[in-house]
């Protein structure tokens, strides 16, 4: 974390543009977490008022009391429609300052890495090759940038979501909260497992079709040499060996993408087996509204993208730090070349 103190500058900044994506994401929740409220009430009216509208059957009064609950229904279904499309404005200008604030920034730093490099001496560039030095301006800079934009936006969301969701939360009733938020921290903690281990497997591929590349490239340029001294068959076999390695390392990462998904289904769906038989056990004993279930099962599905962009985040980090400490290398190059303005000339 030490090397991405580099970047405070660049947040400093572009501090009004951080200042009200945060703003915007607080907003954003508070749309997120009142349609939960509005079913709550929604599922308690009908089962109140189920009953009610049964004992009307045969009179004319019931079509009446039908016409009423349903107009009810409507407006809470219209309630949930408004909130959503103010959840979806609020994220809109979320991106739009903290993802284009990143964007800002991913260009002033590839203009300062770019105009260190005009000033750094021939020697440099022999000693370094000339694929190093771009991957410090393109790649490097790249995950420096996922750092700025998605790593604050999802950590800012997972902060302003808890501080909201948890106390409303326990508020309702604290022993459901505690055995719906069970699971969770399982998943977080599995999900960044998995994370490392789908850049590990991305990062061996890479180095793969790297190697697969150079075999073609040399092949191709010396495609006279192969045929002059007839070793067609040995670089038959060259390939064919890169291509295996290629498809085994391509088919390990498939695997472990396969289990990203599922296990984050899996998680959710032991949340909700949990919040449906606790909740039942505590509307038996009239703790709870049943109501409150279907309102614990969407405040549950809330909460687990925030969790799980926790192992997510915390790997972008990991990378974003190891990827500034190799641009603040070359950047911490200091220049040979002394101006001829400072010189001083023998008369």
């Amino acid at each position: 974390m030490q090397e991405l103190k580099h970047l405070n500058k660049y947040l400093l900044k572009y501090k009004y543009l951080l200042i009200l994506g945060i703003i915007f994401m607080i907003v954003s929740n508070f749309f997120a977490v009142f349609p939960a409220q509005v079913v709550r009430y929604a599922f308690n009216l009908v089962k109140e008022n189920i009953e009610m509208y049964r004992m009307f059957e045969g009179f004319s009064l019931q079509s009446n009391y039908y016409e009423i609950f349903a107009s009810a229904i409507l407006i809470y279904g219209g309630i949930i429609i408004l909130l959503a499309l103010g959840r979806g404005l609020f994220l809109f200008l979320v991106r739009q300052t903290i993802i284009v604030m990143s964007r800002h920034i991913e260009y002033d730093l590839k203009n300062e890495i770019y105009n260190h490099y005009q000033k750094l001496p021939l020697s440099f560039y022999r000693r370094n090759n000339t694929g190093d030095i771009m991957n410090r301006i393109s790649e490097d800079v790249s995950k420096v940038r996922m750092y700025l934009g998605p790593a604050i936006m999802y950590s800012v969301n997972l902060i302003t979501l808890f501080c909201i969701v948890i106390p409303i939360m326990f508020s309702v009733n604290a022993t459901l909260t505690w055995y719906s938020l069970i699971p969770l921290p399982f998943l977080s903690v599995s999900i960044y497992f998995v994370n490392n281990l789908i850049n590990k497997r991305s990062e061996e591929i890479q180095q793969s079709q790297s190697q697969l590349s150079t075999l073609v490239q040399e092949a191709f340029s010396g495609i006279r040499v192969l045929k002059s001294f007839v070793r067609e068959d040995d670089s038959l076999q060259n390939f064919t060996k890169e291509t295996n390695n290629y498809k085994f390392r391509a088919l390990k990462l498939t695997f472990i993408q396969a289990l990203f998904f599922p296990l984050i289904m899996g998680m959710v769906g032991l949340s909700v087996i949990l919040v449906v038989y606790i909740g039942g056990v505590e509307v038996m004993n009239g703790a709870i509204s049943a109501g409150n279930i279907a309102e614990f099962i969407i405040y549950v599905n809330l909460l687990t993208w925030p969790v799980t962009s926790v192992g997510w985040v915390t790997s972008i980090i990991q990378r974003a730090a190891a990827s500034q400490k190799r641009i603040n290398e070359f950047l911490d190059t200091k220049t040979e070349i002394v101006s001829d303005k400072n010189l001083e000339k023998d008369i």
